[in-house]
């Protein structure tokens, strides 16, 4: 199981039409086989004879509340990109996982992350949405419904429970850890670089001229050239977690000894 945390954004809705492989919609109702987990909370916003089968435009709004009930709530650095998505992937030769196991591992990364509490409802809004095969997709809202912002954990401690959940539920382990460190887009040496360079995008671009402007988009398609690296090196990762095939038995030849 391979954790892969994105780089913050200020909306759900890309994270979630991500997660689907699709764009949301106000037409396409998701199932509990889709959304396999949710923030405990939830229940005290919906009445009990009330359908909690919401379209995926619906959940990408309710995940966005809290930004729009909150406007000044943002990180110790001023940060107002409060969306997180975290996504586990599988080893390719993993088995299928049912339902109920995807939502265990779910509400256990949640807790790592720690955006989930144990027997409290009132922290951060997040769902678990299981529709790749082999792929979890945990996006969750940073803004706690009282207007607090949440630092998630060290990616170090999810991957630390992605480890455990892999051993109780007796899947492949995944051995590209140390791989997929630099494809990390909050804590890998490439988000540094990356977030320094956006920084310097935006100084740069409030000065005035033509010189600062066109500066500043160049170093905006740096970004983005660093952006993709990261993705390949996050696939190369994939790549190395799979198991190398292990070579047959080199065939022992035999030579009959005759007397002469």
């Amino acid at each position: 199981m391979i954790p892969y945390l994105h780089e913050r954004t200020h909306t759900p809705r890309d994270p979630l039409g991500e997660a689907l492989g699709r764009p949301v919609s106000p037409h396409e109702v998701l199932t509990e086989h889709t959304i396999v987990a949710h923030w405990p909370g939830l229940d005290h916003f919906t009445l009990d004879d009330e359908q909690k089968t919401w379209t995926s435009l619906q959940w990408a709004e309710h995940l966005e509340g809290a930004l729009l009930e909150h406007p000044f709530a943002a990180s110790p650095d001023d940060d107002r990109r409060a969306i997180l998505h975290l996504k586990v992937r599988l080893h390719p030769d993993d088995r299928d996982l049912s339902g109920p196991e995807w939502a265990e591992a779910a509400h256990r990364l949640a807790r790592a992350a720690g955006i989930e509490k144990p027997g409290k409802d009132s922290g951060c809004r997040w769902i678990a949405v299981r529709a790749q095969p082999g792929r979890l997709d945990l996006i969750a809202n940073l803004i706690h419904l009282d207007g607090a912002w949440h630092t998630p954990a060290a990616v170090e401690l999810i991957a630390h429970e992605a480890r455990r959940i892999e051993q109780d539920l007796r899947l492949i382990p995944a051995r590209s850890h140390a791989a997929s460190q630099p494809a990390d887009e909050q804590t890998g040496p490439l988000a540094a670089v990356r977030g320094l360079v956006e920084h310097t995008a935006h100084r740069i671009a409030r000065q005035p001229g033509a010189a600062g402007t066109e500066a500043a988009l160049r170093l905006e398609l740096i970004a983005r050239r660093l952006h993709a690296i990261q993705q390949d090196l996050d696939t190369i990762a994939t790549l190395l977690a799979q198991p190398r095939p292990v070579p047959a038995p080199a065939t022992v030849r035999r030579d009959t000894h005759r007397s002469p």
